[in-house]
Parts: structure tokens; sequence; C-alpha cells
């Protein structure tokens, strides 16, 4: 016989061991690939068997035969469908957590993230408690915090609040303390707005005490009061009038002035970021400056570290407008055909 037209044929080998299930289905499949993807699936193959010629058996109970079908797939295949994670997702969790198979348990927790509403967020919880599955965990308590009132209303949650106590006072101990987060959250982006604003004004205050602006300048520059508001600073204006108010207040002396008070707060707290004393034009920088140096100022300590948040405020706005800056400048430039090709070059 010719040897090329000779044809090889492949055999497969024959299922060696069946998979019972709940509803009597009775599954082929083969242990070679099971105890691959499965150490406890390995572990039942391995079991000395009391009689060798009877048949080999690993019975899978509690989840419908369908679903020990899909997890039979995956291990031959790897792959689970939407639609076999629509149908089966929360038995293929509970079989992939039993049977250590970690690829379908990742699988599982992804894809039921994904399903969490209001109706099933209860069920998912406990399962994802069961299964050490804290990426879902984290995914219902998120659910739950945001919409608890309706939550409330459901069959899972009256079930839950009579049969696992434990579990629901994890859950409202999570709420508060998302809560307590949020609210910290909220007093913090308030404060750094405040030192944001703070920054802006000490930038504006030099601006307008060295290079002089359309109402306030120092005594060597001209200002231009015909030129329209400053555009540098949107506080500008604002400062400005505060500065020529303070220089003709009456009642700035007897301190009976909120507006002359202001003023003079964002003088002393320019003082303690100055590091040109000598030459620098803001009013009262070199008075504040050697009082410092002279004398324990009250609260000295708070106004040093006021100042030290101010210039990081001020830092961390310049690290943020460079970046978006930037980002600017990439998008305009992957959209511009001749910048690319010029770069390119």
């Amino acid at each position: 016989m010719d040897p090329q037209s000779e044809q090889t044929t492949r055999v497969e080998p024959e299922p060696d061991i069946f998979i019972h299930t709940s509803d009597g289905t009775r599954i082929p499949a083969h242990s070679n690939i099971l105890a691959s993807m499965s150490p406890v699936l390995e572990s039942m193959i391995d079991r000395p068997r009391k009689h060798r010629s009877s048949e080999r058996i690993i019975q899978i109970h509690g989840v419908p035969g369908d679903a020990v079908t899909a997890f039979l797939t995956f291990l031959y295949s790897r792959r689970c469908t939407e639609d076999e994670m629509d149908r089966y997702g929360m038995h293929l969790l509970a079989l992939s957590h039993v049977y250590m198979v970690p690829h379908l348990k990742q699988r599982c927790t992804k894809g039921l993230s994904q399903r969490v509403n209001t109706e099933n967020v209860v069920d998912m919880l406990q399962l994802a408690r069961l299964c050490d599955a804290p990426d879902l965990h984290l995914r219902c308590m998120n659910h739950l915090t945001r919409n608890f009132k309706t939550v409330e209303e459901t069959e899972g949650w009256r079930f839950l609040t009579k049969h696992d106590p434990w579990l629901e006072l994890e859950v409202l101990r999570f709420m508060d303390e998302s809560e307590t987060r949020r609210e910290k959250s909220r007093r913090s982006r308030e404060v750094q707005g405040l030192y944001a604003q703070l920054s802006e004004a000490m930038e504006c205050l030099d601006h307008i005490c060295t290079e002089g602006c359309t109402l306030v300048g120092p005594h060597h520059v001209e200002v231009d009061r015909k030129s329209g508001p400053c555009n540098k600073f949107a506080t500008c204006q604002g400062v400005q009038q505060l500065i020529r108010h303070y220089a003709t207040c009456t009642k700035r002396m007897g301190g009976g002035c909120l507006r002359c008070k202001r003023m003079w707060q964002l003088f002393r707290l320019h003082s303690y970021g100055c590091e040109h004393a000598d030459s620098c034009n803001v009013p009262l920088c070199r008075q504040f400056q050697y009082r410092m140096q002279t004398e324990k100022m009250k609260n000295d300590e708070r106004w040093r570290l006021l100042a030290r948040k101010v210039a990081s405020a001020k830092i961390m706005f310049s690290l943020s407008l460079s970046k978006r800056k930037r980002n600017e400048e990439t998008r305009v430039s992957m959209n511009n055909p001749g910048i690319r090709s010029f770069k390119l070059q």
C-alpha cells in the first residue's frame, strides 16, 4: 500500500467515568480531563474503589442537571456562554467554589457582578459570602447601599431579616460606614476647595502687587484703568477692591471692619509663605516677617500649617493643570494627521 494513500484515524478515548445528577441524568466523562481541571475531582477519582470491576461514578447533587452539564462543558472547553451565565451563573459559581475551579469562579464572579439587581441582590450576597467571592460581595453591598429603600420591600430582604440577622447587621454596618466615608470625603473636598481658593488668592495678590492690574499696582507701575477686567484670575477684581478698601477704611484701626479683617488675613497668610520679604511689594509682608523673627505671634503654628496646606494645594493644582494640558495636546495630536506625520519624521 502506498504510504501517501494511508489515512490515519484518530480514535477518541472512551469515557471511563460517569457523573450522576440530582434529576437522574447520567453524563459520561473522562477522568483525566476532570482531574486536570479540579483537584477535588482528582481526589474523588483517585479514591480507592471497593470493586475494581464496578462502574466509576461521581455524584453531583444540589444543582439542576443542566447546570452540571454546563459545568462539565467548561471543564472540557474552558468556555462559558452568556446564555449559560444568565441561566446557571449562581449554580456555576457554587460548583466552581466547591470543586476548586478558579478560572470558572473568576468568570462567574465577573458575570454575576454585571447581573446584580434589586430582586436578586440578597441571594447574590449570601452566595458571595458562602463562596468567598469578595468582588461580588462588594458589588452587592454597594447596590444595597444605593437602593436600600427598594431592596427593603423585596421578599429576599424580608427572608434575610428573619433567618440571617448577622448578615443583616453586616449590611447595616456597611451602609453606616459608607455614609461616614461619603461625609468625610465631602468635607475633605470642601477643605481642599478652600485651600485652592486661598492659593489662587495668594497668586492674585502677588500679581497685583508685583505687576499691577486694572485698579491697584505697586508705586513704580502705572495701572491701566481703561482696560477691561483682569483675565488672569477670576478673583482679581475682588482682591483689588479689598486692597483699595483696606487703604481708605476708617474702621480698620479699631478692628470693626470685616472686609479689612479678611484683607489683613490674606496679608498675614502671604507672609508665612513669602521667601523674598526684603524685596516683596505685598503690604505688611516685611512687618509680619520681622514680628515672626523677633516675637512669638499668637497662633503662629496654625498659620504656618495653613500656609503649607495652601502651598500644597497650589502644587496639586499645577500638576492637575499640567496633566490636563498634556492630555489635551495628546488628543489634538492624535486627531491631527499633519501633526502625527510631522512628529514621526
